[in-house]
């Protein structure tokens, strides 16, 4: 599995969550097999996401997708975003 993660800052997590509920990179149709958002507990101003992909291809081609995306108006609102391809070498459930 391949997970990209991203991590950013934004102004208001409420407009931010708007934004990603409306789905506008089609996470289902660009393969994405489930997905979690994450704030640090310690900064509610920061947000992380791992799109969970099952191929090396399909992440990438999300990372270039979101790269568009944050160059539009998107850019307005998230601060120092970032993205990379990682992949899953183990995962273990206790």
């Amino acid at each position: 599995m391949f997970t990209v993660r991203v991590e950013h800052v934004v102004d208001s997590y409420d407009a931010w969550k708007t934004m990603f509920d409306a789905d506008p990179l089609d996470r289902k149709g660009s393969g994405v097999r489930a997905y979690r958002v994450m704030r640090p507990t310690d900064d509610q101003g920061a947000v992380a996401v791992d799109l969970d992909f099952a191929s090396r291809e399909e992440a990438d081609s999300m990372v270039t997708s979101l790269h568009t995306l944050w160059a539009g108006p998107a850019a307005a609102t998230l601060y120092d975003p970032r993205a990379r391809v990682v992949e899953v070498v183990e995962s273990v459930d206790i």
